[in-house]
């Protein structure tokens, strides 16, 4: 079912206002704007809701680091499924399900192209958690196992051609020349993106743009 930003939020505020923590994964292939979304949202529902609840959790934050990718002969693969910790961010969403007292996340560093530790902290205050990643929805396993954990899913799908135009920018904006730009995105971030939108079970709701 298709959905627009502003219903997905009143949506996702309408859940938040019966009590207890809702958890929405915001899923899509890389460039597609999860990040964005994510970050919209969060601003909205902090700013229409008293108390400011809502909080985003990155799936990117559980990146191996260079140095096990490089051994594994995997740096180049960075970013597809197998480049993740994808048990720990399982065990991350089960803590943050039963609402401990605080739960630290590790966030990506884009710039520095690692996670550091400790980076977010979630308490019980925040009732609504915005987890976005690539993978939330993937049939493969461990990936399988986490769209138990969502009270709500919603993917964002985007024209390959776009996704292309905005993945080779982003490379261009971290200083790739032009033509390594273009082979980052189409050798690893396209056939990511492929694999997204070929694999993953269907979410309750499309973003409409």
């Amino acid at each position: 079912m298709n959905i627009d930003e502003d219903k997905l939020a009143a949506l996702i505020a309408a859940r938040a206002s019966t009590g207890g923590r809702v958890m929405v994964g915001i899923a899509g292939p890389p460039g597609a704007g999860k990040s964005t979304l994510a970050e919209k949202l969060c601003r909205r529902l902090n700013r229409e809701i008293e108390g400011s609840p809502a909080a985003i959790v990155p799936m990117d934050g559980y990146h191996f680091d260079d140095v096990i990718l490089k051994a594994r002969g995997d740096h180049a693969r960075k970013g597809a499924p197998h480049t993740f910790d994808a048990a720990g961010f399982y065990h991350l969403l089960t803590r943050l399900r039963s609402n401990e007292p605080e739960v630290a996340l590790p966030v990506f560093d884009r710039t520095q192209e690692h996670s550091r530790a400790g980076a977010r902290v979630v308490t019980p205050a925040q009732r609504i958690l915005l987890v976005e990643g690539n993978y939330l929805l993937l049939k493969q396993d461990p990936w399988s196992r986490l769209k138990p954990l969502f009270d709500l899913t919603v993917f964002l799908p985007v024209p390959k051609a776009e996704l292309e135009r905005r993945l080779i920018q982003r490379w261009l904006d971290h200083g790739y020349a032009p033509d390594a730009a273009k082979t980052k995105a189409l050798s690893n971030d396209i056939p990511n993106a492929e694999l997204v939108m070929r694999d993953s079970v269907p979410a309750e709701y499309d973003l409409s743009y």
